[in-house]
């Protein structure tokens, strides 16, 4: 897409300052995968002894670079790892080509790093359909390689952004046996967001110690809880990927702390809610709550039934309080509903109970509270204890702008 896009007015203030993680350095280079005159390649090397645990899209058209990660993920982890990542190019739909690139950006940067090939992981992320240049990329990997260095994560982040308008970083710090344990993560996601297991792509680092198959367990729990809970456009990519390396530097095992399993879930939050903030057009952030469902999963088929309107988004959009098209919302989820018993709110103003208008609502409350930029809906089905929250944000006439002219 040409152009620089203005940035999110949801945005942070800007980059977070990112703890070093030991046992991992960094690089980024342009190659010109798509686009010139900006960073597109991003390599991260990690020291032997590094857990690496990952979940990603269920996509029946997954991409050539998931594919791959799928069948390594699980690895023994006494030998280093790496992970390579394009912008511009999604190497998805693009058959034995995007299979062949794979390959061999693998062993290219096997044979660069000295980690073993089977250990090397990659991501793509753009344009779909079309085959990936992968020698632009073999050929800064010299580049790559040569500006390693613990403390560029910063330009990781913006080496994988796309119609991002910022790029995501979080990061934590806690304290387990005595000892100082850091977490740091990036992100990128803007649009096709509607995950189906993680999100975008998405990768967290710390140097604490961690059990493979206990930090994937942990990993696809506390997904559930952040990346599997927000959309923007109820649209899964073929490419979305999250990947979690344990480099155990901080010498202290983590294994079922769960100190470090809050901390993790508090970066992967953050994280998730960026995506959202940064959604392609977006001016409102939206918390979406559901409670008195039929069970915790009937809420959230009723709450992504909401978050994923387009006229629920689109009155949002236009700061119109429309509690009718709520209603409808949950009405064609599919999830058990009473028409009679559902209770709405828009932040703290009761719009309506029993399946009817509160006598005590008033439109222009509602109209003064949809100006805000963080905006809460949240609905009461009736029926029992089940709840969900997710988060969403609105639909406006930058996002057709921004899709429209996407492969230009």
């Amino acid at each position: 897409m040409a152009g620089a896009l203005p940035v999110s007015p949801l945005a942070p203030a800007g980059f977070p300052e990112l703890p070093v993680i030991g046992g991992v350095r960094f690089a980024a280079a342009e190659a010109g995968v798509r686009y010139k005159g900006r960073t597109d390649v991003m390599l991260a090397v990690m020291d032997p002894g590094t857990s690496v645990a990952g979940v990603f899209t269920r996509s029946a058209t997954r991409s050539a670079p998931v594919l791959d990660c799928q069948a390594k993920i699980g690895g023994a982890s006494d030998s280093g790892a790496a992970i390579l990542v394009n912008s511009g190019n999604a190497n998805a739909f693009t058959g034995r080509y995007g299979e062949e690139s794979v390959a061999a950006i693998c062993a290219a940067v096997a044979s660069a790093t000295g980690v073993p090939q089977g250990r090397v992981f990659t991501a793509s992320t753009g344009v779909i359909g079309e085959p990936l240049p992968h020698d632009r990329i073999l050929a800064r990997l010299d580049t790559l390689t040569g500006a390693l260095a613990p403390g560029a994560m910063e330009q990781a982040a913006r080496a994988i952004m796309t119609t991002d308008t910022f790029p995501k970083g979080s990061a934590a710090q806690v304290e387990i046996k005595g000892r100082a344990v850091s977490i740091a993560g990036i992100a990128k996601g803007s649009g096709m967001i509607a995950p189906d297991m993680a999100t975008m792509l998405v990768y967290i680092f710390t140097d604490a110690g961690y059990d493979q198959a206990a930090l994937q367990s942990l990993l696809a729990e506390l997904t559930d809880r952040t990346f599997n809970c927000i959309t923007v456009d109820s649209d899964t990519s073929t490419s979305d990927s999250l990947m979690l390396c344990a480099t155990g530097a901080a010498d202290v095992d983590a294994t079922g702390n769960p100190a470090f399993a809050e901390a993790l879930h508090g970066v992967m939050l953050d994280l998730a809610q960026q995506v959202v903030r940064d959604g392609e057009g977006a001016t409102k952030f939206v918390e979406i709550r559901v409670t008195g469902a039929a069970s915790d999963a009937d809420a959230k088929i009723h709450a992504m039934s909401i978050a994923n309107s387009p006229l629920v988004k689109t009155a949002i959009a236009g700061e119109d309080p429309n509690w009718g098209r709520v209603v409808m919302a949950v009405g064609k989820s599919g999830a058990a509903a009473d028409r009679d018993r559902l209770t709405i709110r828009f932040g703290d103003i009761l719009v309506a109970e029993n399946g009817w208008v509160s006598p005590d609502y008033r439109e222009e409350d509602a109209a003064r509270f949809m100006k805000g930029q963080e905006l809460v809906i949240a609905v009461d089905i009736g029926l029992g204890a089940g709840a969900a929250t997710v988060w969403t944000c609105d639909l406006t006439h930058q996002y057709i702008a921004i899709n429209a002219d996407y492969r230009s």
